[in-house]
C-alpha cells in the first residue's frame, strides 16, 4: 500500500502567510449564536439569511473586507466553533439548525477564549488590532448548565470589558429573558424587533466598517440601531 506523505497544514504558517499578504490592522468580531430548540422554524431561517446579508454587506466595503475578521460560535447543548476567524471573502455563512438547551455561560467563555488566542496570533505576527467585538444573539436565558458556569462567565466578561479587552453586545430575540441577559453582560442588552435579522446585520456590518476605517485607538460613533426596540 502506498505511503501517504500528505501532512496537515501548519496553522501558524498559514497565519504568517495570510498576515504577510494582508498586513492591515484587524477588527475581530465573534458572532455568538443561540441555536437551542426554541429558535426552530422562522427564527433560525431568518438568522441564516441574516448571516448571508452580513457577508454581502462587508464585501461591499474594500477596507472592511481586508480588516474585519468574522468567527461564528453556536450554542445549544453543545458549543461549537463553526467558523474560526476569517476575512469576509473567506467567510462561508453556515447553515444553522436548532435543537437542545442553552449553554450560554460556556459559550461566552468560548468566545472570549477565541479572542484571546487570536490576539496572541496578531501579536506574534506584528499585526495591529482594534478592540474585538462579540455579538450574542439569543431568544432565551442560560439553561442546562451549572449556575457556577454562568456566574464565572459573567465575572470574566465584566473583567474583560473593564480592561477594554472586548466590546460585548447582547441581542434578545422575541421571548428572551432580558432581565437575566442584563445581569450577565455589562452593556444594556437590546431587543430585536420581530425577526429583523437582515437589518440588524446590515447595521453590524456598517458599524464594523466604521471601526475598520478608524485608527486602532479611536472611539467610533456607531449608527443608531433602527432594528432594535428601546
Amino acid at each position: 500500500m502506498a505511503e501517504d506523505n500528505t501532512t496537515a497544514p501548519n496553522p501558524e504558517l498559514a497565519d504568517a502567510i495570510e498576515f504577510a499578504e494582508n498586513p492591515e490592522p484587524r477588527c475581530p468580531c465573534v458572532l455568538l449564536l443561540d441555536t437551542s430548540a426554541s429558535m426552530q422554524g422562522e427564527p433560525i431561517e431568518a438568522l441564516n439569511q441574516g448571516l448571508v446579508t452580513f457577508r454581502e454587506q462587508l464585501l461591499k466595503d474594500p477596507m472592511a473586507s481586508r480588516r474585519v475578521e468574522v468567527a461564528v460560535v453556536t450554542f445549544d447543548n453543545e458549543i461549537r466553533v463553526v467558523q474560526d476567524f476569517v476575512t469576509p471573502d473567506r467567510f462561508e455563512p453556515p447553515r444553522l439548525t436548532a435543537q437542545g438547551q442553552t449553554f450560554m455561560g460556556g459559550a461566552i467563555q468560548k468566545a472570549l477564549d477565541l479572542i484571546q488566542e487570536r490576539k496572541q496570533q496578531y501579536r506574534a505576527n506584528g499585526i495591529a488590532y482594534y478592540r474585538p467585538w462579540v455579538f450574542m444573539i439569543t431568544d432565551g436565558a442560560p439553561q442546562g448548565e451549572p449556575e457556577s458556569v454562568v456566574q464565572a462567565a459573567a465575572q470574566r466578561l465584566k473583567h474583560d470589558e473593564a480592561a477594554k479587552r472586548v466590546a460585548f453586545f447582547a441581542v434578545g430575540v422575541e421571548g428572551a429573558d432580558m432581565e437575566t441577559l442584563a445581569s450577565l453582560v455589562v452593556r444594556t442588552p437590546v431587543k430585536l424587533k420581530g425577526l429583523n435579522f437582515a437589518e440588524m446585520f446590515v447595521w453590524l456590518s456598517r458599524s464594523m466598517e466604521a471601526v475598520a476605517q478608524s485608527r486602532t485607538d479611536e472611539q467610533v460613533a456607531l449608527p443608531p440601531p433602527g432594528w432594535a426596540q428601546v
